[in-house]
This record gives C-alpha cells, sequence and structure tokens, in this order.
C-alpha cells in the first residue's frame, strides 16, 4: 500500500474499532512524536502477518464456524465436485499448523471431527449394513493417523493430554466409530504399548474386541518421551555404547556400538512422524535411523535363528509363524514413514538452524540452536546414503512374512500400500550402491525362511509377494540375473489356494505371533492377487525368451502354482504373441510353451463352465497350426482330454481340413491326406460318442470319403432310435436331400416321425415345416413311400389343421412325379376312398371333431367368431368325403344338443351352417 492507502487503512482501523485500539493508537502516536523513545531507535516495523517468534507458543485466531460449516459442507457433497480434496486440504492445514506449533492445529482438528462423526451417512450405513466408500474411508484413516501425531506432542502439557483422551474415548465409544480396518473388528489385543519402562496400557484395551479409527490415539496417551535411551538417541549425533558405558546392553546398541531402539514398529514410526510433523525433521531423522538399524540387525538375528533350526523346520514342511500385523497397509504406515523421513532429509538440511528439543521437563520448552546440526551421517556405514537407507527399509517392509488382514478395506488398504511404496521406489534410480543392497536383502529374503514373504517356508494365509517381487525381479535382471529368476519362481507360489491346510505348530522367537491354522481365509482381493501372479509369470516369460532351459522352469511354475485357466489362457497368449513377433522367425521353444499352457487350459476347463471357452479352443487350434502339423495330428490324436466332441468337430477338424490351413502349413498332397484322415478319424469318433450334436459335422467332414461318410450314416441309423430327437433327425434328413440321397433323407425323416407327437392345439409348433416336407419328400417318391409315411403322420400329428393341409396337398397333384431314376406313374390322381388317403381324411375328421369339443370346453365370448372360422375349415374337410355332407350335418347337430346351453354361439352356428 502507498502513503494515502496507509493512512486511509489505519484511520478507519481506528473509526471502526475505537473503544479497544484508541488508547494504544494514543499512546503509540505518543511515542512516534517523541524523538528518544525505544519505537524511532528501530528501523521499519514489525510484520503482523508473520507470525510469533521461534520460541512463542503460537495462537491464532480461528473461525471455529467457518471451519465447521466448510466440513460439514463437504462432507454433505459425498465425494463429489471435489470435496475428499478440499477435505484432504484441511487436514493438509492442520499438519502445517501442528509444524508450526500453533495451538489451534489440535482445536480446528477437534472440530472436524465432530462434523465427521454426525456425519447421518454413518448411521444410514450401519442400519443398512453397506460399506461406506473408499475415498470416505481414508479420510477416517487420515483423522485416526492425525490424533496420533496430536497425542504424541513431544512438548503436551498433561492437562492437554488429558482432555485429548477423554474426548477420544468419548468418539470411541459412539456406536457408528468407524472400526480400524473397515467392516471387521480385529481381534488384536493392545500391541501399540510396547515401550520398555513405559507405564502399562489401558486394562480396557486388551480385551476390547473392536479397533477403531481413535484406539491407536487413544493407546498412545499411555506412551511418553523420558525414557533416557530414547532422549540420547534424538538429540544426539555422538550416541554410542563407547561414549556411555555404564550401559552396554545389548538390546540398546548393536555391534558397531550405534544406538537402537526396540519398541512396537509401527508406533516406533508413529513418534517418527509425530517429530516431522511438530516441526522437528532431524530429531525425526535421528529416531528413523536407530529403528532401521534394529530392523536389519532383527532380521539378521531371524537369519541366523533359522539357519540355525533350519533342518528340523524344512522337515516339517509347514509353518504357523507369522506377524499378525504387517508394517505394509498398517493404519500407522510405518514403512511409508520412515521411507519418507530418510529421503526428504536433504530438504530438511536446507532448513537452516532447528529447533532442538530439551526434555528437562519443563513443558513446552525449545531452545534455538546457535549453529545448525547436521544429521547423524555417523551412523550410515561407508558408502551409504539416506537414499539408499530408505531403500533397503522399503525392502525389507515389502518382504515382511505377514498374514493377509480380514475384511475388504484393510486387505485393499495392503495392495494400495504396497504399490505406493513401490511408485516411490521406481523414482529412485538404481547406482552401483543400490544395487549391492537389492542383492543382499533379495539374499537375505530368500534364506531367512517362514520370517520372510519369500522364504522357503511360508504361513498358508500370507500376503503374496507378487507385486514386490516383479519390481525385485526387473531391477535385478541386468545386474544378476539367477538371483532375479530365483526371487520371482519363489514368489509364484500361493498357497491360500492350496488344498492342503498347515498343521502343527514351530518354536520360534516370542515377537513373533503363531496363528491358529485351518481357519477358512476370505481374500476379497484374491482376483487382484491372481492377476498379478500372472503379470509376475508374464514378466518372466518375456525376459526368458530365446533361453530354453530358463522357459521350461518358468513353465513348470506357472503349472504349480496357478490356479485360474483365465489367467493360464493369458499367459499362453502372450507367450505366443511374443514368440510369434513380425520382425522374427518364431521361437520354437516359447512357442511350444505357449502350446503346453493351452492344453493346459484346454484340460481345466473341459468339465467346468467357461465363458471364453470357446475362444480358448479356436486359439488353441491357431497356436497348434503355429507349431506345427505335428501338433496339430497330436491334439486330434488325444482330443478326449482336450475337447468335447462338439468343438472337436464343429472347431478343431473343421480348421484343420480348411484350406486357410493347409496352405499356412504349406502342405504336401500326402500330407493333406493324413491330416484329413486324422480329422475325419476324430469325427467318427465324436459321432459315436454324442451322436446327436456331432452326427452332422462328421457327415459334412467325411464328404469327400464314401468308406467314412457310409460309417457317418450307419452312426446316425444306429442312433436315431435312441440317442436323437426328431429335429436332429430332420435337419440330417435334409441335409441328405440336399447332398442327392433322396430315400436316405426319407428313411431319416421317417425314423424322425416315430420321436414326434403334436397335439391339437400346437398348430405353431416348428417342426410343422419338417412334418410337411416329409410328407412332401414321400409323395414326390411315390405311392408306396406316401402310404408308409401317413400312418406315422396319423399316429404322430393330432393337430387337425396340419393335418387338413398335408391332405390337401397329396390331393392336388400326382405322386412320384419327381421320383428317383425318373420314374413315371399313371398320371392319376390318388383317391380319397381309398387308402393310404382315406386314412389320413378320417383322422382330419376326427382331429376337427376332438378339438372342437375341447375347444368349446373353455370357450369366451371374445373367441366365438373365430370358433365360427375353425368350423368352416372343418367343413371343408367333411365334405371331401363321399358321405361328408351327411357327417357335418350330423357333426353340427350333436353340437346344438350338447352345447345348448351356450345360447349365443349355438345361434352363430346356426346363422353359418344352418
Amino acid at each position: 500500500m502507498n502513503r494515502d492507502q496507509l493512512q486511509k487503512f489505519v484511520q478507519y482501523l481506528i473509526t471502526v474499532h475505537h473503544t479497544e485500539v484508541l488508547p494504544t493508537a494514543q499512546k503509540l502516536a505518543d511515542e512516534i512524536l517523541s524523538q528518544n523513545s525505544e519505537i524511532n531507535q528501530v528501523h521499519g516495523a514489525p510484520d503482523p502477518t508473520a507470525g510469533a517468534s521461534v520460541d512463542d507458543e503460537n495462537c491464532w485466531h480461528l473461525d471455529e464456524e467457518q471451519v465447521q460449516e466448510q466440513v460439514k459442507l463437504f462432507l454433505s457433497q459425498g465425494g463429489y465436485h471435489g470435496s475428499g480434496k478440499q477435505l484432504n486440504l484441511l487436514f493438509s492445514k492442520v499438519r502445517e499448523m501442528l509444524k508450526m506449533r500453533d495451538s489451534n492445529g489440535a482445536r480446528m482438528l477437534t472440530l472436524i471431527t465432530e462434523q465427521f462423526m454426525g456425519d447421518p451417512r454413518l448411521a444410514l450405513w450401519r442400519q443398512q449394513g453397506t460399506t461406506m466408500t473408499d475415498k470416505y474411508r481414508q479420510l477416517w484413516d487420515e483423522l485416526g493417523a492425525l490424533w496420533m501425531c496430536i497425542v504424541l506432542n513431544p512438548h503436551y502439557k498433561p492437562e492437554q493430554k488429558g482432555f485429548w483422551l477423554r474426548q477420544l474415548r468419548r468418539w470411541n465409544g459412539v456406536d457408528v466409530c468407524p472400526l480400524e480396518d473397515g467392516n471387521h473388528g480385529s481381534e488384536l489385543t493392545n500391541l501399540t504399548n510396547a515401550l520398555p519402562h513405559g507405564p502399562p496400557g489401558n486394562p480396557d484395551s486388551l480385551t476390547r474386541p473392536h479397533r477403531t479409527v481413535f484406539t491407536r490415539a487413544i493407546e498412545a496417551c499411555d506412551l511418553h518421551w523420558q525414557d533416557p535411551h530414547l532422549q540420547h538417541i534424538i538429540t544426539e549425533d555422538h550416541y554410542t555404547n563407547y561414549c556411555y558405558h555404564d550401559n552396554l546392553n545389548s538390546s540398546l546398541f548393536d555391534a558397531r556400538g550405534w544406538p537402537l531402539w526396540h519398541e512396537h514398529v509401527p508406533t516406533a514410526c508413529a513418534r517418527v512422524d509425530a517429530l516431522r510433523s511438530h516441526g522437528y525433521p532431524k530429531e525425526a531423522l535421528r529416531l528413523a535411523i536407530a529403528i532401521v538399524n534394529t530392523l536389519r540387525r532383527q532380521q539378521q538375528k531371524q537369519l541366523d535363528f533359522f539357519r540355525a533350526h533350519k533342518k528340523e523346520l524344512l522337515h516339517k514342511g509347514v509353518t504357523s509363524v507369522t506377524n499378525l500385523e504387517g508394517w505394509v497397509g498398517h493404519p500407522l504406515d510405518p514403512i511409508g514413514t520412515l521411507f519418507n523421513t530418510l529421503m526428504e532429509t536433504g530438504r530438511g538440511i536446507e532448513d537452516g538452524a532447528a529447533v532442538l528439543l530439551d526434555f528437562s521437563g519443563s513443558p513446552g520448552s525449545g531452545r534455538r540452536a546457535e549453529h545448525p546440526v547436521l544429521p547423524a551421517r555417523r551412523f550410515l556405514e561407508e558408502g551409504e546414503s539416506f537414499v539408499s537407507l530408505a531403500v533397503e527399509t522399503a525392502l525389507i517392509g515389502l518382504g515382511q512374512q505377514r498374514v493377509m488382514p480380514d475384511g475388504l478395506y484393510a486387505q485393499e488398504k495392503v495392495c494400495r500400500n504396497e504399490e505406493q511404496l513401490l511408485a516411490r521406489l521406481q523414482e529412485v534410480d538404481l547406482d552401483d550402491t543400490l544395487v549391492k543392497i537389492f542383492r543382499k536383502q533379495a539374499v537375505f529374503l530368500l534364506d531367512a525362511g517362514p520370517y520372510s514373504g519369500l522364504g522357503e517356508l511360508l504361513y498358508r494365509e500370507s500376503v503374496p509377494m507378487h507385486t514386490f517381487a516383479k519390481y525385485l525381479f526387473t531391477s535385478l535382471l541386468p545386474h544378476d540375473a539367477e538371483l532375479a529368476y530365483k526371487i520371482a519362481l519363489r514368489a509364484m507360489r500361493l498357497p491360500v489356494l492350496e488344498s492342503t491346510a498347515p498343521s502343527g505348530d514351530l518354536s520360534r522367537p516370542h515377537h513373533i505371533v503363531s496363528v491358529v491354522p485351518n481357519r477358512l481365509p476370505r481374500w476379497f482381493t484374491l482376483s487382484h492377487i491372481e492377476t498379478q501372479q500372472c503379470e509376475l509369470a508374464s514378466t518372466m516369460l518375456t525376459a526368458a525368451k530365446g533361453d530354453a532351459r530358463k522357459l521350461e522352469t518358468v513353465l513348470e511354475s506357472i503349472q504349480k502354482n496357478i490356479h485360474s485357466a483365465s489367467h493360464i489362457f493369458k499367459l499362453a497368449q502372450d507367450a505366443f504373441k511374443i514368440a510369434t513377433l513380425m520382425d522374427s522367425l518364431p521361437d520354437i521353444t516359447l512357442l511350444k510353451v505357449s502350446l503346453e499352457l493351452g492344453l493346459q487350459v484346454m484340460r481345466m476347463t473341459l468339465s467346468t463352465l467357461n465363458w471364453r471357452r470357446r475362444e480358448m479352443v479356436r486359439w488353441l487350434v491357431t497356436c497348434a497350426t503355429e507349431a506345427g502339423v505335428f501338433a496339430l495330428d497330436s491334439i486330434m490324436q488325444s482330443w478326449f482330454t482336450l475337447f468335447t466332441p462338439t468343438e472337436a468337430t464343429s472347431v478343431v477338424a473343421s480348421t484343420v481340413m480348411s484350406n486357410s490351413t493347409i496352405v499356412r502349413l504349406h502342405l504336401d498332397c500326402h500330407q493333406q491326406e493324413n491330416l484329413a484322415n486324422s480329422a475325419r478319424t476324430l469325427a467318427l469318433q465324436c459321432a459315436m460318442k454324442d451322436p446327436q450334436n456331432c452326427a452332422l459335422s462328421a457327415l459334412t467332414l467325411c464328404e469327400k470319403d464314401h468308406i467314412a461318410f457310409e460309417t457317418a450314416y450307419q452312426i446316425v441309423l444306429d442312433a436315431a432310435a435312441t440317442g436323437m430327437n426328431y429335429t436332429q433327425l430332420f435337419t440330417i434328413a435334409r441335409y441328405m436331400e440336399h447332398r442327392g440321397y433322396p430315400m436316405r433323407a426319407y428313411k431319416l425323416a421317417t425314423l424322425a416321425m416315430t420321436h414326434l407327437n403334436l397335439s391339437y392345439n400346437q398348430d405353431t409348433h416348428p417342426a410343422i415345416n419338417d412334418v410337411l416336407w416329409a410328407c412332401a419328400l414321400s409323395h414326390s417318391l411315390g405311392k408306396n413311400e406316401l402310404a408308409s409315411v401317413i400312418p406315422l403322420v396319423v399316429k404322430s400329428v393330432k393337430c387337425a389343421t396340419v393335418l387338413s393341409d398335408i391332405l390337401r396337398r397329396c390331393t392336388l397333384t400326382t405322386p412320384g412325379m419327381v421320383a428317383l431314376h425318373s420314374r413315371r406313374n399313371s398320371g392319376k390322381l390318388m383317391p380319397l376312398d381309398k387308402a393310404p388317403l382315406r386314412q389320413l381324411l378320417d383322422a382330419t375328421i376326427g382331429a376337427y371333431i376332438n378339438t372342437t369339443h375341447s375347444r368349446l370346453t373353455h370357450i369366451s365370448p371374445r373367441h366365438y367368431s373365430e370358433f365360427i372360422e375353425f368350423l368352416s375349415k372343418a367343413r371343408e374337410t367333411f365334405l371331401m368325403a363321399a358321405d361328408g355332407h351327411i357327417q357335418f350335418t350330423q357333426f353340427i347337430d350333436n353340437l346344438k344338443q350338447i352345447y345348448k346351453g351356450k345360447k349365443k354361439l349355438m345361434m352363430l352356428v346356426r346363422e353359418r351352417f344352418g
């Protein structure tokens, strides 16, 4: 602002708040006008927006009403319009306030929490038994983590902590308070309070079955910062056992004399997060390094223990050793905290002078460092950096053998957290130092038995390592291919899908929890896990191209460990694509792997339903064609273990005999004939096994081989009596007529007629056209054939309109006009008063009489006119007989007598028929 604006600003400020600021304004004006006043000895003036000095406790004005309204509005939008992002920004603001040590941080979080607890959707979801959305669930996680940071403030006042604890317990007691692991209440006891020399945990939390998002913060209220060893770690860069000879306990220092910090790992990492959050980055770094050194030492101890007991453990073959609480996917994100702290160290150094903690006991005390303190570089090995330490920490955490948690949300969180860590790792460029760490950790993970997710022994319900192993594989492959393949092949297993459940127990160190075996797990993320397993296998197949030995090993691993036909099919397709790249000759070994996987898919899906089965069958034939004539012949020889008879004839044999296959394989005449013979043999075998569905295909495939065609026809005749229905027989009969075999078509049509039964009201039955075709065929062959088929028609068809249609057609033309061998008869029409048409006429009249009585049993007035038309058609048929007029008159008289109660209908009958 310029001078005029500043003057206006001051005058308005005094005018608006004259009662409050006028005395102060008068005093300041007097001091400015006095030459010797202190205010005139200083150049410039204080900046009112800069905040308090670094030593002061800050307390800015907080517009509580606005915060409450904002949170309420964002929650009411239910995740739409970027409300989740806005709430995350509010959480970031809280973290920023904590970092600046603004005492309003806790107050603001309290206001936010109250609004979250008052969200009406919580009660609704609980009532309906539905789950909250994933994004909303993550906001609750962040809320719990922030409270953890606040109660772990190193400079809290006891009365503040008591107030927070009462608040947290109040929220924790509300029945709609979200649980820590989503929908399921974890049965873990209080694992947070593992602090040595600390006060015992709250006994209530030892028995509480459900842990809410606030439980850890409540438990953290029992933690303190007064442990002398912890104080030394945090405040000193040169704290070793050589400086403190009075405490040479091996649990406090490692063999190099560097300090260790033994505490429940997530809790210890929560301390690191709290230190960072409250603006103590260097202290957080010192503690993080001590924790990482402790993890490394623990890893070495576990390796030594397993090596000492290896024979006995491997002899048992199973293990129930696992960690109930995994570090990756944990609500407190311990590995992420350590990783971020170590990775951000460089930026922490640039901050210049830092505030050091004073644990003298006076709450809120802090002193300004006169010189910037360099981070604890002393506790790094030669050539090691904070980045390499961060990477090693992530590898230790990701490789931890841990049990899959209960509940959909907790399981999804494990996957999400793992992917986030791997994404961070992928941002780091691998140099020689990091490659050494990768090698070291890979060997550790392979050799650490049940303590590693990649060890030889694995608890059945352990979190799989596929995603992590894929990252390790691609990272190590250019530097140590053998080690990369060892890791990837070891990680391929998925014991939760194996049929044998584990049993027994092992002796183990006290800090590893034994889990009761044989519990049926509910893995909600199994589909995602199997996809990751498939991705790992595909990565190995691609890398192993051209190496027959490795391809064979990878193939065995896939066949042993992957249990999903769809995923094996995907791998088969992947291998096929890699093997047949356009710019090079096909890789025969990889093509064989592809075919082998395809054959396994066929065997797996042969007796189970799979919506992609048809696509799988077609693809396998394509793959076998690419592999050569031997592969095609092989799948046809063993077709019954791979395909259904229908698939074998309609897809396999048909494709093999197609012109495109012959051209693709560059076959000579002899090879073509051999392949065709195999296909025809297959077709006949299928027709024998399933004549209903394969007979027609077999006939079609055998057309060019007389003996095979005759065999197929005989199979149809043999099966006609029992194994085939009229639709299939009529279809084959029409095929025979089309191929120029009318007598065979007639034979099959008569066999089909014996299976047919058309009742009086089935005048739209799909088989009517087949019956009419069969009669037309018989009529065209001659009087004898027609005479043979009419009794079958009379026996099978009871529908009057169909019978009258057949009768009319038979009387219009002379039988045998288009018979075989151009045989001509006398050209006379067949008489209706002699067999066979007399029998058909009587049956038709009988059908009309029966149908009339059936219709009249249940007839409504709206069907009267339709019934009269039906009687008109009946009269036409009656009149075809010599005494038809008399018969019809008698029939009408009978109707009038029997149904005289239906007066209106009988009146309509009299009007039309007299």
